[in-house]
């Protein structure tokens, strides 16, 4: 592994188990600061190893015998709070003693409380959350000493910097803070002033986790994502090929599927235990299966290169997890390719990431082969097949007398041939998928 010697054992350990090789350029250059007990705004895309890039220096600090808690990390939403919990519980396998407690909304307060009667070494939530149980005087923050704000410019998006100023305000001792964010608006400035010390602003361009991607739209119509997901595999050979399922039970489903078609195929989710998990992060550095299973918190920790492609089953709840998982290919400036797999409830959504940027195209696995189909983000141009010489003879009619507003005339004549053959053009279409859908139907009735 090639790692920076002067960590600890325990933090190779713990970069051994996450399936590291090598830190990325965040990582390397934040742990840098972070040795010399320095502030720092960390500027980097998604897929740079951001997570990793607080959560190296937290297992260089923190100490389990301690009492106290020593570690805060805010982040803006539920499902982000608790990827970073999934990926922050790895730690416990190196430190059996180490507590770290999850605060998000949407759980029960008086459990909250409960839970943190001896206090956590590592606290990861909401803002909201975090502020809650600090005002009722169920969370202790005098004795942190790390300080970590992530997605720093979605928390100022959803409001919530206004709760982690109440809770900063009132800590006795000030802490090294940690800032990360994609962009930095200017919002921003006021409270990093505010807070932090001459901060070390940390802005990298990792060409080798910049990814390279091809976006690709599957159209599952009426079967499941596992059927399709073995339907397609014929039509590529990845060197690795992740597998994404948006939760345990179809990871799971999906794994059982594949085995029985014959696919040898490795599983890797956050149901698994130490020692099972343990061993298919080896087999996959080891590059001893060619598809893998994962779910979205398997896979966040997971930096292996030599990932080819990505399948992702549908869309996680969190559109921006797409990127995530997307991420995991294309890296060590090589192409890669993420297969969307997507049915109709899915376009409003696949939308959203056009306009974010993300190009898909659209392709199907027939007969063999790859061809091109209905991309459901581009405007669909119907192709009518006009009756050109019919519409020329219109325009070029002589006029022995011309009368007024004859051009207007014209073009109001070609409109109506132009519809005329758009009506006959969808009729065809639509009895062309009427006969479809009755084939299918019979295929249907006949298994």
């Amino acid at each position: 592994m090639r790692m920076n010697r002067k960590l600890k054992e325990t933090t190779l350990k713990f970069l051994e188990l996450n399936g590291f090789e090598e830190l990325s350029a965040v990582q390397s250059e934040v742990l840098k600061y972070t040795s010399s007990n320095k502030d720092v705004i960390a500027l980097s895309k998604t897929g740079t190893g951001k997570t990793h890039a607080y959560l190296i220096p937290i297992m260089e600090m923190i100490n389990p015998q301690s009492d106290k808690t020593q570690v805060l990390i805010s982040l803006p939403t539920r499902e982000l709070a608790y990827q970073v919990n999934q990926n922050a519980q790895v730690m416990k396998e190196v430190f059996p003693d180490l507590r770290i407690q999850l605060l998000s909304g949407g759980t029960d307060k008086k459990k909250a409380i409960s839970k943190l009667e001896k206090a956590p070494h590592i606290v990861i939530g909401t803002p909201g959350r975090i502020k809650d149980l600090f005002v009722s005087n169920a969370l202790r923050v005098d004795f942190v000493q790390m300080f970590v704000i992530d997605e720093a410019d979605m928390t100022l998006e959803y409001g919530f910097l206004e709760d982690i100023d109440a809770v900063f305000s009132h800590m006795v001792k000030n802490p090294e803070v940690l800032c990360f964010s994609a962009t930095f608006p200017e919002e921003l400035n006021s409270f990093v002033k505010k807070y932090l010390s001459n901060p070390k602003i940390v802005r990298v361009t990792d060409k080798k986790r910049d990814p390279r991607i091809n976006h690709v739209l599957i159209n599952c119509k009426h079967k499941d994502y596992k059927e399709v997901v073995y339907d397609i595999l014929p039509g590529f050979k990845p060197y690795v090929c992740l597998i994404f399922a948006n939760s345990k039970d179809e990871a799971d489903a999906t794994y059982e599927y594949l085995q029985e078609k014959g696919v040898k195929a490795l599983l890797l989710h956050g149901g698994l235990d130490s020692r099972t998990r343990m061993k298919a992060i080896k087999d996959l550095k080891a590059k001893k299966y060619s598809y893998v299973i994962a779910s979205d918190v398997a896979s966040r920790g997971i930096d292996i290169d030599g990932i080819s492609h990505v399948i992702s089953m549908g869309l996680p709840e969190q559109l921006q997890f797409y990127m995530h998982r997307a991420g995991r290919t294309g890296r060590n400036e090589k192409d890669g390719t993420c297969f969307l797999l997507y049915k109709e409830d899915d376009l409003p959504a696949i939308k959203q990431l056009n306009k974010k940027g993300i190009n898909f195209t659209a392709r199907e696995f027939k007969r063999g082969s790859w061809k091109e189909a209905n991309n459901p983000t581009k405007k669909r141009q119907i192709k009518t097949n006009l009756d050109e010489k019919q519409i020329v003879k219109t325009l070029h009619r002589k006029n022995e007398k011309v009368k007024p507003n004859y051009k207007k005339k014209k073009n109001i004549e070609v409109e109506r041939i132009k519809r005329k053959k758009r009506r006959e053009f969808i009729q065809a279409k639509i009895k062309e998928e009427r006969k479809e859908r009755y084939k299918q139907n019979q295929r249907n009735k006949s298994n």
